[in-house]
């Protein structure tokens, strides 16, 4: 009968509500915030790329203090005093705000968010049914994907029909919506501690330094995910730069909505064979399928590749994202979920934040490519690392049950 437990509840849907939209604005403010600090603020190349990396930093550092918060203040409250300071901080753009102020805002908006999104996913992980956790966090994640997929074309119509104040607005009014949203989930309570436990707590001695930030049970898989970032990080950054190359910037402008459309086409499948067979059964044609995808991407030449590599990376590097998060958030127990969710985060976040400088540097020799071509090499090399610090343990659990 547990197998028949309940996914689409109502807090299931509220909190899915909520990631979708911070999703969105976040894709909706990266996408003209370069070109807002350079036209409006006159900054330079480099001050408006840090501009829109400083939120990224944000949000990791908001991810590696959110177990703090998680314990001191609980998921409720934590939830809503982060989103509430993802409100301000969204207001705060429409402010007549010098360069300096502007990263800051910039900087302090990321951590709300950093925050927001690990209790999203901590509530998310600690109310899905455990034998079905890999289809709900696998449609959990397709909020995060449909955000990706309408934040980029609704910021580039708005900018050209509209204003960077018309963006800023829309942006603010989401993060109303998201607060309101977020005073109806009924959150759980945990399972209450036996006096055994108890005693066995107060017996145990205090855990480690790191282990009050991060889940050192979430490492391995995390590091997996960082290494698969990075490969897809090129893509995420470079690819309208090696579309102008190619003479295919129409194509590219529906780039991330194939991406997005194959995701939603597998998740249904992928999600519960993962429960049913392990994650190694997913993992592996995925990696696969991602670096066939940046190879093939590499020699594309007309618009009909380009979408097919979108929807293979869909397929691959999508499927790889959400298995790779329910495997973090298995290895932790129930009350460590939060830090295992902010761990995985940690690592995506850095993974796609700091990727795209170190590839940068790269392009300085090689061409776009030359690039993809690497990463997908660098995909199929994850593909050995994930054997050895993961897929092996993997396999001799489901012989072990089968």
């Amino acid at each position: 009968m547990t197998d028949q437990a309940p996914l689409w509840t109502r807090n299931f849907i509220l909190v899915s509500a909520i990631n979708f939209q911070l999703v969105l604005i976040f894709y909706l403010l990266v996408v003209v915030i370069v070109g807002y600090a350079v036209a409006e603020l006159n900054a330079t190349t480099a001050h408006a790329g840090l501009v829109s990396g400083l939120f990224i930093v944000g949000t990791l550092i908001g991810r590696l203090l959110v177990g703090q918060f998680l314990e001191k203040f609980g998921r409720k409250t934590t939830l809503i005093l982060g989103l509430s300071g993802f409100l301000l901080f969204s207001a705060l753009y429409f402010l007549p705000l010098d360069l300096g102020m502007l990263l800051f805002v910039r900087f302090t908006h990321g951590f709300m968010m950093g925050v927001a999104s690990s209790v999203l996913g901590t509530i998310i992980a600690q109310i899905l049914p455990p034998t079905r956790r890999g289809e709900g966090i696998g449609y959990y994640s397709m909020s995060s994907t449909l955000g990706t997929a309408i934040g980029p074309f609704l910021a580039i119509w708005m900018m050209f029909n509209l204003s960077y104040n018309a963006i800023f607005l829309l942006s603010t009014l989401i993060s109303v919506s998201c607060l309101i949203v977020a005073c109806f989930i009924q959150i759980p309570q945990l399972p209450h501690a036996s006096k055994v436990q108890i005693s066995d707590k107060l017996n145990t001695p205090k855990p480690k330094f790191i282990s009050r930030f991060i889940e050192i049970n979430a490492l391995p898989i995390s590091i997996i995910m960082l290494l698969a970032a990075i490969c897809y990080s090129g893509v995420l950054s470079f690819i309208n730069f090696y579309a102008k190359e190619l003479n295919l910037v129409q194509a590219a402008s529906f780039f991330f909505l194939m991406y997005a459309i194959a995701i939603l086409i597998s998740r249904p499948f992928t999600g519960p064979l993962m429960d049913r067979k392990g994650e190694n059964i997913i993992i592996y044609p995925a990696f696969i399928i991602m670096g066939v995808a940046l190879i093939l991407l590499s020699f594309a030449q007309t618009s009909t590749m380009l979408l097919i590599c979108a929807s293979l990376l869909g397929f691959g590097y999508g499927n790889i994202q959400s298995v790779c998060q329910t495997i973090a958030v298995k290895s932790a127990s129930l009350e460590r979920m939060g830090f295992a969710t902010s761990t995985f985060f940690i690592f995506l976040d850095a993974g796609l934040g700091f990727g795209p400088y170190f590839i940068g540097k790269a392009l300085d020799f090689i061409h776009y490519d030359q690039l993809y071509l690497y990463s997908g090499f660098a995909a199929f090399i994850c593909l050995i690392i994930y054997f050895f610090l993961h897929g092996k343990k993997s396999s001799l659990k489901v012989q072990a049950t089968s």
